[in-house]
């Protein structure tokens, strides 16, 4: 079996929820408990959805993980960032020390922080001896970084597709960890313009409408992000209709890496919390791979990035949280995943108009 079938023998396997069984289940619950029919609007969405994700009539979210893929883009050397490509594995390292603001948002919701090499330029070495590190690293490199777009394609057709492989893998790790609920993060200077590239070509949208701030360049920066994208575009993707060939083209290996995770966790039955505009333009790859992995996750938030919202229409879901955020890391999923899980605690543990022996007119028709 090639790598390829093997990958569509996986997430073949991924089907819609079976929302007439699991909404009624939920919706039996949710309508007697203590409050009028509906009042607690999308935080009744949620429970259903995570009851028809899962299967489970009374599901639990103690296990939360948010999953940080990393990797480096050659299109930084034509001066589409502020910082330095080496801030990647930097930043990685922070990461791993507790440092980060998704350390930070992590901890006040209960979550682990696992971070992923997927193609770092630099090979990071964690010793057994650094017991001080607070996130979990899995080395999951394809290779040392991506091409510049500008010039070439990203990558080879097979890189891509062992992106998506190894985020799979991920997937399998996770659940293999009892997660409950997973959330994608990302780390990689320069992938603002990888994600500008696939969220252009699915929305058919110019590049001077999706481009945007990133690490926070200028107009003029933001203009050249917008042709080096236009000529990529044009050039490098050879086949619009395979996902894998437009990874390859313009992605990022980190992006490779969500796309095949959020794949994984639709296969596992897991949900997942998709982050800001580099996790929802690897959506779009898995979307346009299986687009029935969509009934498994959650939007998180309306990043401030400017083609997030083209993207987010994309997928044709509403962001949980609209907070003007555009860190990445996990950081506005890690926020969103707890307010599912107060959403499910809800459900779980208020009290029925009958336990409560409180009247309920709706009830008693």
């Amino acid at each position: 079996m090639t790598d390829k079938d093997r990958l569509f023998s996986i997430t073949n396997s991924i089907k819609p929820v079976d929302k007439d069984k699991f909404y009624k289940i939920a919706e039996h619950r949710l309508n007697k408990l203590i409050k009028p029919v509906g009042s607690l609007g999308r935080l009744e969405e949620f429970t259903k959805d995570i009851i028809a994700i899962t299967g489970k009539e009374r599901p639990q979210l103690h296990n939360k993980f948010i999953c940080v893929f990393a990797g480096d883009h050659g299109v930084v050397e034509e001066g589409v960032s502020l910082f330095k490509q080496d801030v990647t594995v930097q930043m990685v390292k922070n990461f791993l020390s507790g440092g980060a603001a998704i350390n930070a948002i992590a901890n006040s919701v209960g979550a682990d922080v696992i971070v992923v090499d997927a193609g770092m330029s630099t090979d990071l070495k964690v010793l057994a001896s650094e017991a001080f590190l607070s996130g979990i690293f899995i080395n999951e490199k394809v290779r040392a970084g991506t091409n510049n777009i500008f010039k070439s394609r990203a990558m080879n057709y097979d890189d891509a597709l062992m992106s998506l492989i190894k985020g799979i893998e991920i997937s399998d790790i996770v659940k293999g960890k009892g997660a409950d609920i997973c959330a994608t993060g990302d780390m990689g200077i320069g992938n603002t313009t990888s994600a500008s590239a696939i969220t252009c070509f699915y929305s058919k949208k110019s590049p001077k409408l999706v481009c945007g701030r990133g690490t926070g360049v200028d107009a003029k920066i933001i203009d050249k992000k917008a042709r080096i994208i236009e000529k990529a575009i044009r050039v490098n993707i050879l086949d619009g209709g395979d996902p894998i060939d437009v990874l390859a083209g313009v992605g990022g290996l980190e992006i490779g890496e969500i796309a095949g995770f959020i794949l994984g966790c639709a296969v596992n039955r897991v949900p997942v919390v998709v982050d800001g505009f580099i996790s929802t333009a690897a959506a779009l790859i898995a979307l346009n791979i299986n687009p029935d992995v969509r009934h498994y996750m959650f939007l998180g938030h309306l990043s401030k990035e400017k083609g997030h919202m083209a993207a987010a229409n994309l997928i044709n879901k509403t962001p949980i949280l609209d907070l003007s955020m555009r860190l990445g890391e996990g950081t506005g999923a890690a926020i969103a995943m707890k307010i599912i899980e107060i959403a499910l605690d809800v459900y779980n543990n208020m009290l029925t108009f009958g336990e409560a022996d409180v009247f309920a007119p709706e009830l008693n028709k």
